[in-house]
């Protein structure tokens, strides 16, 4: 009789003689039948296994056989599975515990990545998924040991990415660090100018992914009716100008990490796919008539408050919580103190060698100004800064004069001018007369509409007035045609 053929999956192939046995995966499930499906996938990809079917039983089974991973079902007849979980970690911090949960406790499975959860799964998932999670969980696992004895010595290799030593970015560096580790999505939030694509950057930089493909994709910059051709590509002929096929950022960024910015600006049809692609891990171009599976991580990025997103019904509250799992939120220049220094003074050595030139560093003055500066566009202005002063002067010591002229103006203004206060909304401001009575959203459409028109009718100048995407205010304008 012919047997069977098991399905080969080279990570969990049978250890050679003379190996070392690998520590058995802990399986802690409840119900019979899902304990034996569990188990046949885990032993047919070559894992040991150990199982239990409560929570008691299952902390007895880990002190045992001290698994490096653990599957952990959260709805547990005897304790919650949050709790226990937290006493395994407390036991023994390394292990990689992935969390099972059912499509109607996603908020749990959130709440458990947050206590130091490594990954989780929704069912109902699929063997390609199921067996990924467990391969990623045991190698970062392996990275977390080797590195655990002398952890003082090791320098996070995202520190060569962010300039500045404030108490702010030491608790970025440290939170990416242990983000990088996980397989799950991690969520930037931070005004523009901030570093929020570095901090992508890092997170991919510092995983187990960091071999394969880091592909960026900024969702405001792109046209709606593009979006989805970008995102999952397209066949030819699927539409007019598919003149070849295209394979799409997800299809791209097949084991590796695809960093969706903008995240908040995506129209609403493409967040339901979006949606549909992180549950199932398949892809199905523009034109195609079958998926097909992707092994990605998802780090995705906006300038915006994304539960306000919700609420205002622009971003779906179900893809909000798939995606905020490890939120990182980068501060502003404002809040980091002595940093602004650091980043104009090492900007200032770099612009220098690439024009040839030879500066001296900068002037008391000028630092004094750069530390109250509120700097609204955040490191991206002052780069911008130092590149004006490294092109437009020969050399020397940077001083106020070099400065361009509204930096410059308000570091003079702020030395000999008395603040003036402002005057309390509504008091004596006769712009506000044909705002009161109106609603939010009425305002809302006559600030932007006047704004345009005041810009010559330019939508893209007015978006950066309003410090939104231009694809924000099209949205906004097609909705009010359509009333």
């Amino acid at each position: 009789m012919t047997q069977p053929v098991r399905p080969t999956i080279p990570r969990g192939r049978e250890p050679q003689e003379g190996e070392a046995q690998p520590r058995p995966i802990l399986l802690i499930e409840d119900t019979p039948s899902l304990q034996m499906v569990y188990r046949s996938v885990l032993a047919s990809a070559g894992h040991r296994v150990s199982v239990a079917g409560t929570a008691a039983e299952g902390l007895a089974r880990f002190q045992e056989v001290q698994p490096a991973v653990v599957l952990l079902d959260l709805m547990l007849p005897d304790r919650d599975g949050l709790e226990l979980m937290q006493d395994m970690l407390t036991q023994r911090p390394e292990t990689a515990v992935i969390v099972i949960t059912a499509n109607g406790s996603i908020n749990k499975a959130v709440e458990a990545m947050r206590a130091g959860a490594h990954e989780f799964l929704v069912k109902p998932f699929d063997e390609q998924r199921f067996l990924g999670a467990v391969e990623n969980a045991s190698g970062s696992r392996v990275t977390r040991r080797r590195a655990a004895p002398e952890p003082e010595k090791v320098t996070p290799p995202m520190a060569r990415a962010f300039l500045g030593s404030s108490e702010p970015m030491a608790r970025i560096q440290a939170k990416i660090g242990s983000a990088a580790r996980s397989m799950a999505t991690v969520f930037i939030t931070g005004e523009s100018g901030t570093g929020k694509e570095l901090c992508a950057l890092a997170v991919h930089d510092n995983s187990a992914r960091a071999a394969g493909p880091f592909i960026a994709l900024n969702c405001g910059a792109i046209p709606q009716d593009l979006l989805e051709s970008e995102v999952f590509g397209h066949v030819k002929g699927s539409f007019t100008g598919a003149i070849a096929d295209k394979p799409g950022a997800a299809a791209a960024a097949d084991n590796g990490t695809l960093f969706l910015d903008e995240i908040c600006e995506m129209a609403p049809a493409l967040q339901t796919k979006l949606l549909r692609f992180l549950q199932t891990s398949t892809v199905q171009p523009v034109g195609a008539t079958r998926p097909r599976k992707v092994n990605v991580r998802i780090v995705c990025a906006t300038n915006r408050d994304p539960l306000e997103a919700v609420r205002r019904g622009h971003f779906r509250e179900d893809l909000y919580y798939r995606l905020y799992v490890v939120p990182i939120h980068m501060p502003p220049l404002r809040e980091r103190g002595n940093d602004v220094i650091e980043i104009a003074e090492t900007a200032l050595e770099r612009f220098s060698i690439e024009e040839g030139r030879v500066f001296d560093g900068l002037d008391p003055e000028v630092q004094a100004l750069f530390r109250r500066h509120p700097w609204p566009g955040n490191v991206r202005q002052v780069l911008n800064v130092i590149r004006n002063v490294v092109v437009l002067n020969e050399g020397g010591m940077v001083t106020l004069d070099m400065l361009p002229d509204d930096l410059a103006d308000s570091g003079a203004t702020s030395r000999s001018a008395p603040a003036v206060p402002k005057p309390l909304p509504g008091a004596a401001d006769p712009t506000l007369d044909g705002l009161i009575g109106r609603t939010l959203a009425e305002i809302e459409q006559l600030v932007i509409e006047a704004t345009i028109e005041r810009h010559g009718g330019s939508v893209p100048k007015a978006a950066r007035i309003l410090d939104v995407s231009p694809s924000t205010l099209y949205r906004k304008r097609e909705g009010w045609t359509r009333e």
